[in-house]
């Protein structure tokens, strides 16, 4: 493979095998691009992000700006002299004198089988949707959300096991795949190039809220069981009893019967408004997770109890 000066525009945890991958194929990592350090943890602390320590232990030069909208940041991205620019979940929005400046453009790993989930959150959109699939998406980026031509996709099924987490480490590996494959053709094909979306099925995976997360008992228990795996680790799917959040982390469906929101069998199976959800795993706010049945022993729920539904009025 040809060796290719890139930049890399990327923040967190998802975008890490793709910037390795890069690094061991031998492209020259002339940049690295991240969000500004959050504060986090205790003492809200600025805390760099998973993409600018990895930059800063191997010593790429790294940037943190807060936006790339002032000309003298774009007129120093110009100057890298970049053969082209991979971005994964970089957060920021790119102005047009970014997407012009490689010779090759700014490639987007995005983890859903565009045009279906454009967004922020397209992992955990597809699993709360039964989606029976999602995938990556290596895309040409242009001024749009998420709208340019795709180079390379490949899909992977969802099943009723998938979870979030596991499902992101899946798509970051295949995203560093693909990456490498569309840069290899690129610098080898000149006639290598993306192909439009689709002006069908586009649907828009918005940002998760905290608030999602909280569990109508009055739902389907599949549909609940989806929400489950697509919200752990956060914001996660929880429920209140007795004034206290507790938080699902495991569960299974049932066929069940019982008026929502009522503990019909022991240690934790909670009837839903179709069939029954029965927790295996939870945590209560400050605590370790926990089995349900060593929950149940610190935490009396009696059987017919009835756990509040959502008020949706």
């Amino acid at each position: 493979m040809a060796a290719l000066r890139l930049a890399f525009l990327g923040t967190p945890d998802f975008a890490i095998p793709t910037l390795k991958a890069l690094a061991e194929a031998g492209h020259e990592i002339a940049a690295v691009y991240s969000q500004p350090p959050r504060p986090a943890g205790r003492g809200h602390k600025p805390r760099p992000s998973p993409v600018q320590r990895l930059a800063q232990e191997r010593g790429w030069p790294i940037r943190t700006p807060k936006s790339l909208k002032e000309g003298s940041l774009q007129d120093a991205f110009a100057s890298l002299g970049l053969d082209a620019a991979v971005v994964v979940a970089y957060g920021l929005l790119l102005p047009k004198a970014i997407l012009d400046a490689p010779r090759l453009g700014c490639l987007n790993v995005h983890a859903s089988l565009l045009p279906r989930w454009r967004g922020a959150a397209p992992i955990q959109r597809a699993i709360m949707a039964g989606d029976g699939e999602t995938g990556i998406s290596i895309m040409k980026m242009d001024a749009g959300l998420d709208t340019g031509p795709v180079y390379l996709r490949e899909a992977i099924p969802i099943d009723e096991d998938t979870t979030a987490a596991g499902l992101h480490d899946h798509l970051a590996a295949l995203g560093a795949r693909l990456t490498l494959e569309v840069l290899e053709r690129l610098a080898g094909e000149p006639a290598f190039a993306p192909i439009p979306q689709a002006t069908e099925g586009i649907t828009y995976a918005a940002k998760l809220e905290k608030e999602e997360g909280r569990i109508d008992w009055r739902g389907s228990a599949r549909e609940l069981h989806r929400k489950v795996r697509a919200l752990t680790p956060w914001p996660g799917a929880w429920f209140e009893a007795r004034s206290e959040k507790i938080k699902i982390l495991r569960a299974e469906i049932l066929d069940r019967t019982g008026e929502a929101g009522t503990l019909i069998e022991e240690p934790l199976t909670i009837a839903c408004g179709e069939g029954a959800l029965k927790l295996i795993e939870v945590q209560r706010a400050g605590r370790r997770a926990m089995a349900a049945s060593d929950f149940r022993r610190g935490f009396e729920l009696r059987r017919g109890e009835s756990l509040p539904c959502r008020d949706t009025n």
